[in-house]
């Protein structure tokens, strides 16, 4: 009898679905903080519910990301901005960087806050996850890695589990 090995690439696993859950749950965090309003029987605000500190810095991350995100797309499409196989951003030095000194600068400030937020909400993530513990965060970097290749667009960097770039 011939044994058969199937891998099914296009499915997540359980653990990337955990991980993608809590992540999507910081993202809806962030459009509440700004949008939860009620208002009492008097006709008076009440004030929304403190939100736990962990949370409250995630989301806070997640709001400077999203406000780098400009700045990053424009990066990576320039090939100064890389996406590791650990989840964070690299910085390549192109031509035009080497003569930019301000360019330059500020893809070296956006790369740190970026990657800074990121560790954030990868810390917050293992912390919200039953399945993952102090020890995972190798687990989640490689996960949100993996994620960020599927989003980065043709002629970015990216980094493969081997550690080789290439464009995508």
């Amino acid at each position: 009898m011939v044994q058969v090995k199937i891998d099914v690439v296009d499915q997540r696993t359980a653990l990337e679905n955990q991980v993608l859950g809590s992540y999507e749950e910081l993202s809806s965090g962030t459009l509440l903080l700004a949008s939860v309003r009620s208002i009492d029987s008097e006709g008076r605000l009440v004030p929304a519910p403190p939100m736990p500190d962990g949370k409250r810095v995630a989301v806070r991350a997640m709001l400077r990301s999203q406000y780098n995100s400009d700045d990053i797309t424009k990066f990576k499409a320039e090939n100064v901005f890389g996406e590791t196989n650990k989840g964070y951003l690299s910085f390549f030095e192109t031509e035009k960087i080497k003569t930019d000194t301000k360019a330059e600068r500020l893809a070296k400030e956006v790369m740190e806050e970026e990657n800074k937020d990121r560790k954030t909400i990868y810390t917050r993530i293992l912390k919200t996850s039953e399945a993952l513990g102090e020890g995972d965060m190798s687990q989640v970097e490689a996960i949100m890695a993996g994620l960020n290749r599927d989003a980065a667009k043709p002629g970015e960097l990216i980094q493969a589990d081997s550690g080789k770039w290439s464009k995508k």
